[in-house]
């Protein structure tokens, strides 16, 4: 499993990244550097990578959930409710392709900025 730090604003956040295809790929992309949106509880930001849809897609997470959504080409990070959800769940505008977690998901509440910078943790591969 792969560290990931990502930078948003003056916040770093620690993300543990799976072994997937999808996850892989924006690895190897890696560092990463973009402008990003709210969107209620959600954290989305355009990445250079193009992906296809998987059969795992999901579009209800986690808290701390790091997921690739291809309709946009976007990395987003969950922390709570967003515009679609039902309840106190957090549900992505459509499927999304799960990546990663934040180690300490309660960190992102405090997310404040737009500009983000996503790069492989030293010692993390």
């Amino acid at each position: 499993m792969a560290r990931v730090h990502i930078q948003v604003g003056e916040s770093l956040i620690e993300a543990e990244w799976n072994q997937t295809p999808a996850a892989r790929a924006i690895l190897e992309a890696m560092p990463l550097e973009s402008k990003g949106n709210y969107w209620g509880s959600e954290f989305y930001f355009p990445i250079p990578v193009k992906l296809g849809p998987s059969p795992d897609d999901v579009e209800v997470v986690e808290p701390g959930t790091v997921a690739y959504w291809p309709a946009g080409s976007c990395l987003c990070l969950f922390w709570g409710p967003t515009p679609a959800s039902q309840a106190d769940e957090c549900r992505a505008a459509s499927p999304v392709t799960v990546v990663g977690r934040v180690v300490e998901w309660h960190k992102l509440r405090d997310l404040k900025g737009r500009k983000v910078r996503v790069s492989l943790a030293e010692g993390g591969a």
